[in-house]
């Protein structure tokens, strides 16, 4: 049974299975990118180029000369922060000389060119950050408020916020499968990877691009039950 907390105790609650269905989806997408890349890791690359090697060959060609290289814990924590001009690498890609490490080398990149390039729509996500971040700590504990003083006003403002974060998540899809992409016309183009390989990088790219997608169901099914149970509502 389902069940959650109204104005004056606890009720049956249909709406939370949008809240399940949308962490289910993310929580397969998740198991099928890790599944993808353990897969592909196996498989090495026949010119034995390194993750390192590759995104420091694949921004030279594109002349990109201020952007460092660095290796950065965990597994799969890979990103380009544009602030720093920083292309981190993980412990599994940095120094591996996997199919999967040189594709996701390759994705992050991308983003380094992307913003070299001034992609709008990574300029426009760039920009929308600071507000997005304001906005996803500060809608929870503003719901939560209009809850605790019964204020539909309160909720609708939350909920406003909250959708922020769906915006974010919308702009950044462009972003990654743009990313992806590029990586791998400049690994086909390079010949970095031979044919039979690039059928791994690009699974690999389409596994972690669906976890994108996924997210952005689940915070829209999460928003869907906003609405649903407060949306639109008005104060006495």
């Amino acid at each position: 049974m389902l069940i959650g907390m109204g104005y004056y105790g606890f009720y049956y609650d249909p709406t939370y299975l949008l809240v399940i269905i949308g962490a289910l989806i993310c929580i397969i997408a998740s198991a099928n990118v890790t599944r993808t890349f353990e897969k592909y890791s196996r498989f090495g690359c026949k010119k034995g180029t390194t993750g390192a090697e590759a995104a420091s060959a694949i921004l030279r060609n594109a002349g990109i000369t201020d952007v460092r290289i660095e290796h950065i814990s965990g597994n799969l924590t890979d990103n380009y922060d544009p602030r720093s001009k920083v292309l981190h690498l993980s412990d599994s890609v940095y120094g591996s000389t996997s199919v999967a490490a040189v594709g996701v080398a390759a994705h992050e990149c991308g983003h380094a060119i992307q913003h070299q390039q001034g992609y709008v729509p990574i300029k426009i996500r760039s920009a929308i950050v600071p507000v997005v971040n304001l906005g996803s700590k500060l809608s929870w504990p503003i719901i939560i408020l209009g809850l605790v003083f019964g204020s539909l006003n309160l909720l609708n403002v939350g909920i406003i916020l909250f959708a922020l974060t769906l915006v974010f998540q919308v702009v950044t899809l462009p972003v990654e499968f743009n990313a992806s992409g590029r990586a791998l016309r400049i690994l086909d183009g390079s010949g970095m990877l031979y044919q039979d390989e690039m059928k791994g990088a690009r699974r690999v790219l389409s596994a972690a691009a669906m976890t994108y997608v996924t997210a952005v169901v689940s915070t829209l099914l999460q928003l869907l039950r906003l609405v649903l149970l407060f949306g639109g509502r008005r104060d006495d």
